[in-house]
């Protein structure tokens, strides 16, 4: 009893057992608990006025809060350095870190600080008081959650009409540091939300090991609990990123309750105070947001944490983030097509060939800004520069057999000759 309280349970048996005039040693026998813990147990009752039967409004709470408050109010009186527990929650987010290892730190500069069972106690009383909802520990530079806000912002795009259109507000948040990112469009379509994680990934100048999309079409074809299929143009992003993605499981809002909590702050803090504003462009209303988003992140502190968003990124997030390639990702799109039997595969109404030997075959092809790329079983088979849907063909003579080659080789004037 000296070191670890007793459950309320067992002080209510060794109370009801105590008013059967049972000695000391036969409850500690029954209980099979030391004789020591029990007498303690029966010590702190006397002193508290208790007897069995308990009053029926006695709760554990109250129990514990009449046998121990003599022993809080000696440990109020302790002079025993309290350590920093939004440092202690800060430093858990470090990949590797343990309470074990903090503790051993604490009693370094401490040698007479609370030994290891009360200072993880302490911290997880503290760990209470950060969120009652909390269900996630996330790691440094480990996820990056996504999803779109669910009310746009409208943009004045005449001004002489007055017609108005309505911005979609693409939101990522990092898991560890909760640093923040914004940022409009005009759709939801996958040419914009590739476009805004090319811009987040930027902003944060990092790459997280996880991003995680919510089950939108955009980001997966088929969403599944165990196995979702995800979109290949997204896929292609995340290689050329290094980053994996793991899409929240369907109908587990709790898989993303980190953006779900940043898509509600975005809500309130950007939209709200962006609300009688008028905006006559994306570009304009971007600036704008960044402008609140720097208010967000770099001055306004975390309850509890006492730090920036900004600040617990630099200090948490940016060391363990993979750097940024090279060159961002340059959109493209993937679609699936069957070769005709003139060895040319059609393409938003333009004919692009491949090796005749590939002719009525499946392949995939990429579209590129500027190229198109066809693959058969994964290796690439013809490139072409992409070219307007004028329904006319591109052919490259080595992908022709030799006896076409042949024939398309005779003009009118070698024919006269």
């Amino acid at each position: 009893m000296s070191a670890e309280r007793i459950t309320m349970r067992r002080a209510r048996e060794i109370i009801r057992l105590n008013s059967s005039s049972l000695s000391a040693h036969e409850i500690s026998r029954r209980l099979g608990m030391p004789r020591s813990t029990v007498r303690e147990a029966l010590k702190r009752a006397a002193g508290a006025g208790l007897t069995w039967p308990l009053p029926e409004d006695m709760n554990d709470d109250a129990l514990e809060a009449a046998l121990y408050a003599n022993r809080r109010s000696k440990r109020g009186h302790r002079r025993i350095e309290e350590p920093d527990w939004t440092g202690v929650h800060r430093e858990l987010k470090r990949k590797y870190v343990t309470l074990l290892i903090l503790w051993d730190e604490y009693i370094a500069d401490n040698p007479g600080g609370y030994s290891y069972s009360r200072f993880c106690e302490l911290y997880r009383a503290f760990e209470k008081t950060l969120s009652v909802t909390m269900r996630q520990t996330h790691t440094a530079g480990e996820r990056l959650f996504v999803d779109y806000a669910g009310d746009g912002v409208p943009v004045v795009i005449d001004r002489l009409t007055g017609e108005v259109r309505m911005a979609q507000i693409f939101v990522a948040v990092l898991g560890a540091s909760s640093l923040t990112f914004a940022r409009a469009s005009w759709t939801q379509t996958l040419p914009d939300w590739i476009d805004a994680h090319v811009a987040a990934l930027s902003a944060i100048g990092g790459v997280p090991q996880l991003i995680v999309p919510d089950n939108a079409k955009t980001a997966i074809v088929k969403a599944c609990f165990y196995d979702p299929q995800i979109n290949r143009t997204y896929a292609d992003m995340a290689t050329h990123y290094g980053a994996a993605l793991l899409p929240a499981r369907p109908r587990k809002p709790r898989d993303k309750a980190k953006v779900e909590s940043a898509v509600l702050i975005v809500e309130r803090w950007l939209l709200g105070r962006l609300r009688r504003r008028t905006f006559y462009s994306l570009a304009e209303l971007n600036a704008a947001i960044d402008e609140m988003l720097k208010n967000l992140n770099e001055e306004r502190l975390l309850r509890r944490m006492g730090a920036t968003r900004r600040q617990l990124f630099e200090e948490i997030d940016r060391p363990a983030l993979k750097p940024l390639p090279i060159e961002p990702y340059a959109y493209s799109e993937w679609r699936l097509r069957r070769v005709g039997i003139d060895y040319h595969v059609e393409i938003d109404a333009h004919y692009y060939s491949v090796p005749y030997r590939f002719a009525r075959m499946e392949v995939e092809a990429r579209l590129g800004v500027r190229s198109v790329e066809i693959f058969h079983k994964g290796e690439r088979i013809a490139v072409h520069l992409r070219m307007s849907g004028n329904r006319k063909h591109t052919t490259i003579p080595e992908h022709m057999p030799s006896s076409h080659r042949r024939y398309a080789g005779w003009t009118i004037e070698r024919i006269r000759d």
